[in-house]
């Protein structure tokens, strides 16, 4: 037993304890909240610095998605643009990727800080089901190259047909064959699908049998582009033709470029598919300490 002595001396030394000392204790032994939420603080930064910085650069840029089509293209305006159109609008696929990244951003960004595992777990499973998608998707390619190339030629010709009816899609013609040296679906010819430059009696327009300036075979010599070097093209012999304007397909130029760029390919594959896998990572982590936390574990 101890003295009446001791017992004093230990109920001063209790007194004399220093907050912070209380508090510094807690969180080494962690028996307390504040050690727990010290030790879980540092355990969501990275997750949350990381979507944070995600979440605002993806936010700014989804804004300018989102007026471009209000403002400048008028489609909200006149939602019947849509369906005239008869080819791929680049808009759309600009505004979906936005919405979808932008979505998963805030969604990793808020649920690290709010320490939410709901969120977290939302985050997590659409990087997952995002993962096998892509997965999936290039596993099938190169399964069925056949369909590919049968899908790509049909989606080819219908841009092809709706070629003056937007300014996107005739840009992204025009720098798809400019950067491959190519010309149409499978060769120039492809061009008599578009109402402006088939060879038909009808068709009243300049460039009739021609083809788009982005065919043209340039010439290092010209810094103007000129607009107008596809006119009457397709008139001429094949030997002639080939001289002024590619006379390779679309289709097989990207068939050709898949096996000279293969590694370029697989290491940006590769490097999205360590990135999503990161986040999967830091994602189940924070789960984990959070339902750590919950269960009252020590850390």
């Amino acid at each position: 037993m101890q003295s009446f002595a001791a017992k004093l001396k230990n109920k001063k030394m209790r007194k004399t304890l220093s907050p912070f000392d209380s508090k510094l204790s807690c969180v080494r032994t962690g028996k307390c909240e504040m050690g727990r939420k010290c030790q879980m603080s540092v355990a969501h930064r990275p997750t949350f610095i990381t979507n944070c910085a995600f979440c605002t650069n993806v936010g700014g840029e989804n804004s300018w998605q989102e007026l471009w089509p209000i403002y400048f293209k008028g489609i909200l305006s006149d939602i019947t643009k849509v369906t005239r159109l008869h080819g791929f609008d680049p808009v759309w696929l600009v505004l979906v990727v936005g919405v979808i990244m932008f979505t998963l951003g805030f969604a990793g960004c808020v649920g690290a800080l709010r320490e939410n595992i709901c969120l977290l777990k939302f985050f997590c499973g659409a990087i997952v089901l995002i993962f096998f998608m892509e997965l999936a998707v290039a596993v099938l390619a190169f399964l069925f190259q056949d369909w590919v190339r049968d899908r790509a030629k049909e989606f080819f010709e219908n841009n092809i047909r709706a070629y003056r009816d937007d300014i996107d899609l005739q840009n992204l013609i025009d720098s798809l064959q400019k950067a491959n040296h190519c010309c149409g679906a499978q060769g120039p010819d492809d061009w008599d699908l578009n109402e402006y430059f088939n060879c038909t009696g009808e068709n009243l327009s300049r460039e009739k049998c021609g083809v788009p300036f982005s065919c043209c075979i340039a010439d290092p010599a010209q810094s103007v582009v000129n607009t107008q070097c596809g006119y009457d093209v397709r008139k001429k012999t094949p030997a002639e033709r080939a001289t002024v304007t590619y006379v390779k397909g679309c289709i097989s130029a990207l068939e050709a470029w898949l096996p000279r760029n293969i590694y370029i390919v697989a290491g940006a594959f590769l490097v999205i598919s360590i990135l999503q896998i990161f986040g999967i990572y830091l994602a189940r982590t924070l789960m984990s300490d959070i339902e750590a936390v919950k269960a009252g574990f020590r850390f």
